[in-house]
């Protein structure tokens, strides 16, 4: 796999309101280790199309990871201008993001219009990528039960990989950095 679209929740989604949330911490990690094995089996790019939570989180992983690997972040939201709506501090996060990206081009000129963007931002992410790293709990997709839908959709149409973070994945990094804490 060469490209990877990386997506998941919304921070309100996971009951995150602050972003000094320790939650925050193991959703990165975990993605973090994820990725680390993706990148040694050769991945070249991560794209996200720049929502807020668990795309703008990979993100920062993803810059910190280029330290070491070498790997490319890509930056697509469906239309410009969409963080106009978001907290002054995902704002900020979005446009350093932005600034810091290997590629950046929102899919639609101007502002929101309607949900085909949305539409078309997925039939986009599914042609351009070879699979996806999801964090979902299929008993409660929320936000991404559209694009969890079209990725299984694109399995059996085009061999596409969707990858899943679930709950029980987060538990374990949980535990791995308890005991970490805990050693000598």
């Amino acid at each position: 796999m060469r490209v990877l679209y990386v997506t998941g929740y919304r921070p309100f989604e996971l009951n995150i309101f602050k972003p000094n949330d320790q939650k925050i911490l193991i959703i990165k990690e975990t993605l973090k280790r994820k990725l680390t094995v993706l990148i040694d089996e050769g991945l070249e790019w991560v794209l996200i199309s720049g929502q807020t939570g668990v795309e703008l989180w990979t993100a920062e992983v993803i810059m910190e990871l280029k330290a070491e690997y070498d790997i490319q972040l890509g930056v697509v939201p469906p239309f410009e201008n969409m963080e106009t709506r978001w907290s002054e501090q995902e704002q900020i996060l979005y446009k350093e993001i932005v600034a810091s990206a290997d590629f950046f081009r929102p899919l639609y000129k101007g502002d929101y219009k309607g949900a085909f963007q949305f539409q078309a931002r997925d039939n986009w992410i599914i042609e351009k990528t070879d699979g996806c790293l999801m964090l979902v709990d299929e008993e409660y997709p929320g936000s991404t039960s559209y694009f969890l839908e079209k990725s299984k959709q694109a399995m059996y149409e085009k061999d596409y990989l969707l990858l899943e973070i679930t709950p029980f994945d987060l538990e374990d990094v949980v535990r791995e950095m308890e005991l970490t804490r805990h050693e000598p």
